[in-house]
């Protein structure tokens, strides 16, 4: 029994309402491409025409359009190259190895060209198994039908499943970045690639969709870890801030007074315009060859000359485990606390590494 389990669906129960998305987009696109060869035979087209393996790039781009198989390139390129693949060894190679090597040598060709997709392979077959029209149109049936009616079902792909909420074509990460603004594990664009290598998983999901996965994997483990602590459990209150025409002087005694490492800038209203650490304040001391005691800070300089952006605000409610890649492998200092626009706290590494020692003490007493 254990052995025909794996038999069974692999496949989870699909929403009715993603059931109805995908049939009528396929609808839709199927339609019109019928359409589109209705109107060509009216103007003596004769060359353009519907062929079976549109069905399987239906199911492709509107049922999986986050897959690298239905992506554009994968579906155009692919069935373009397995219809030119075909008809060349038609050309060359003698019955009966015509099919085998048809569907084969398209294959090979697709994953060449980096445009692997499934139903490219029902292009080859069904042209070495009806090769009449094919020869007739020689090389120019790779255009026309197949490259023309399979960019028509993909443009309407394009529209259609953005209408409806879903990413076509999928994300993919600017040339050149090594990184992402999404926090996932610390990991960059290069290295997601790696693993998606390492697991040969290329053809089943692209670098910026394996990095929202472990985002939200991420995140989720951190609610569990911290059994639910926000942000707001443990911030540290009561702030001392400066307005951004604090001049420097008294932004250096508030630091010798109190046992503080940031000053938030803020306006009237609370909302935060930027950050002073200590380290800002040391370099405008520097920069005007002053003692390195910054005590002495040039006294018409205010904080607004030296604060600088802050980093990325948390909302109060958000889980504390979502802070922990930032505070460590993105080297942030301090992290902004908000709730709506106003300030009403911050998080540093310290409170961070309390709240672990708190769970590490709680679980060893366990």
């Amino acid at each position: 029994m254990r052995a025909w389990h794996h038999f069974g669906p692999a496949l989870p129960a699909f929403q009715n309402r993603e059931q109805l998305r995908a049939g009528i987009g396929a609808m839709l696109g199927i339609g019109l491409c019928a359409l589109l060869v209705g109107a060509g035979v009216r103007f003596g087209a004769s060359s353009l025409y519907l062929i079976a393996p549109l069905g399987a790039t239906a199911v492709l781009v509107f049922c999986v359009p986050n897959s690298p198989l239905a992506q554009p390139w994968s579906a155009v390129v692919g069935n373009m190259t397995a219809a030119l693949v075909a008809l060349l060894v038609l050309m060359t190679v003698p019955a009966p190895w015509t099919t085998g090597v048809a569907v084969g040598a398209a294959i090979i060709a697709m994953m060449f060209v980096r445009a692997l997709h499934p139903p490219g392979g029902a292009v080859a077959l069904l042209t070495a198994l009806n090769p009449e029209p094919a020869l007739d149109a020689g090389l120019l049936f790779a255009v026309t039908p197949v490259g023309l009616t399979t960019a028509a079902l993909v443009l309407v792909a394009v529209f259609y499943n953005r209408a409806t909420g879903r990413v076509y074509p999928f994300r993919q990460p600017e040339q050149g970045d090594a990184g992402d603004s999404v926090p996932r594990l610390g990991l960059s664009n290069a290295q997601l690639g790696e693993l998606l290598d390492r697991f040969n998983q290329t053809a089943n999901l692209g670098i910026a969709d394996l990095g929202r996965l472990l985002a939200a994997a991420e995140t989720e483990a951190a609610r569990h870890r911290f059994d639910g602590t926000t942000c707001a459990d443990i911030m540290t209150t009561g702030l001392i801030t400066v307005r951004p025409d604090t001049p420097l002087s008294e932004a250096a005694r508030l630091f010798g007074r109190n046992a503080i490492k940031s000053l938030p800038v803020v306006d009237p209203d609370m909302r935060l315009r930027g950050l002073v650490l200590q380290a800002d304040l040391l370099g405008a001391v520097a920069d005007h060859d002053l003692p390195t005691a910054w005590r002495r800070p040039p006294p018409s300089r205010t904080v607004s000359d030296v604060m600088r952006s802050p980093d990325r605000t948390v909302p109060h409610d958000a889980p504390v485990g979502i802070l922990l890649n930032r505070l460590a492998a993105q080297g942030s200092e301090v992290v902004p606390v908000t709730q709506g626009e106003r300030l009403v706290g911050i998080l540093t590494r310290s409170d961070i590494m309390s709240l672990l020692l708190k769970g590490a003490e709680e679980r060893s007493a366990a």
